[in-house]
């Protein structure tokens, strides 16, 4: 089996980063399609040229077969296939987030690329300092909450996924005890289990979500026995939010089930997966280049979800998924596309019992990139 490095090789600076600086960020990126935001100008407007577009791409592992860069490679064979010779892409594989990945940005913008993506949280703060010594290049990164007047963030809603995946599950436990595999304590991680579980008590009161931390993004030995911990503990449904297929191979070896996460992992439980939390990078890649290369690239932060065909819970297991499961499955995905749903909409309480969002009101993206507190139902504790 292939497999990738870790996303984050050192989570602690990350959650560091979120930290000292999200609260006061949040504000500014809490829009996604801020009217106010800063218009690409002339001076970066590509030039009349028959020379293809350069667009490079920044990994911090390498695609392998399943999960988060895997999702990104799919993402930027989306753009080949779309602008052909029109652009030239260029990858870089296994680049640490440290300070030798400014060494890369840095590379990349000085041979000319004319767009530069960090597809891993922890390139932040290095991608932007590149950022600003290359003013006539578009930088673009993944996750991520800071803004410069060449410098853009994108992510997408994979929360409402999960809130899928939650619905799934709670139809088709028979322990009521459902695991989640958590990686690091962040804000994205937080909204994911939230999401999971309140999809799951929508239409299972009774069902429970344990969690089990592996503090790192990508660590198989460690992501197998969480999942194994989470069975022994009676969990008969599994999901993840981490990196390698660990989860999954363990599900299908112990006869649960499982989701796959950011990419589609059937082939690794063909009898375990329910579905697959699928991340469709293609979606905003060529659309940046698109912009880039019509002049009506902005700094306005992306954050895309199922209306865009962002995120979908994909490959439904129909021989193990119920007809009422998949009908309200439908039904609910329809809903949050419309925006008639949203799964962070009141009334809803957190772990004590107290209020957090009251009825008729939904908590704003701002509050959801630095939600820090797990909601009823959600057995496990968040680390400080």
């Amino acid at each position: 089996m292939k497999t990738k490095l870790a996303r984050a090789l050192n989570p602690s600076l990350r959650i560091q980063a979120i930290r000292n600086v999200l609260g006061a960020a949040c504000g500014a990126c809490a829009g996604a399609t801020v009217a106010a935001a800063l218009v690409f100008g002339a001076g970066l407007a590509v030039a009349a040229t028959t020379q293809p577009v350069g667009v490079a791409f920044v990994y911090l592992g390498n695609p392998g077969d399943a999960g988060w860069t895997y999702a990104h490679e799919q993402g930027v064979k989306e753009v080949e296939a779309k602008f052909g010779d029109k652009v030239k892409v260029t990858r870089v594989e296994n680049v640490p987030e440290s300070a030798d990945s400014e060494r890369v940005f840095r590379d990349l913008a000085a041979k000319g690329n004319r767009i530069v993506v960090g597809s891993s949280f922890g390139f932040q703060d290095f991608e932007l300092k590149v950022a600003k010594d290359f003013p006539d290049t578009v930088f673009e990164h993944a996750t991520g909450f800071k803004k410069a007047g060449n410098f853009a963030t994108y992510d997408v809603r994979t929360y409402q996924s999960a809130y899928l995946a939650g619905l799934v599950a709670g139809y088709t436990t028979k322990s009521n005890t459902l695991g989640f595999v958590g990686s690091v304590p962040v804000p994205e991680v937080v909204r994911n289990i939230n999401a999971f579980t309140m999809g799951a008590r929508s239409v299972n009161p009774n069902a429970r979500v344990k969690v089990v931390w592996i503090n790192s993004w990508f660590d198989p030995g460690r992501e197998k026995q969480a999942a194994e911990t989470l069975i022994g503990q009676g969990a008969d449904v599994l999901i993840q939010n981490t990196d390698s297929t660990a989860t999954m191979q363990t599900a299908e070896q112990k006869k649960v089930h499982a989701f796959g996460w950011d990419s589609n992992m059937k082939k690794f439980g063909p009898n375990a997966q329910l579905g697959a939390c699928v991340s469709n990078w293609g979606v905003y890649y060529t659309h940046l280049v698109d912009q880039v290369m019509a002049n009506r690239w902005t700094n306005a932060p992306v954050w895309w979800g199922l209306k865009e065909h962002a995120i979908d819970l994909a490959d439904i297991n129909t021989n193990a998924v119920s007809p009422v499961a998949q009908k309200a499955l439908s039904q609910k995905r329809d809903d949050i596309i419309s925006g008639k749903f949203d799964p962070f909409a009141g009334p809803i309480t957190d772990q004590a019992g107290a209020v957090k969002v009251a009825a008729g009101k939904s908590l704003s993206d701002a509050e959801l990139l630095r939600l820090n507190w797990f909601v009823q139902g959600v057995d496990g504790t968040l680390p400080k």
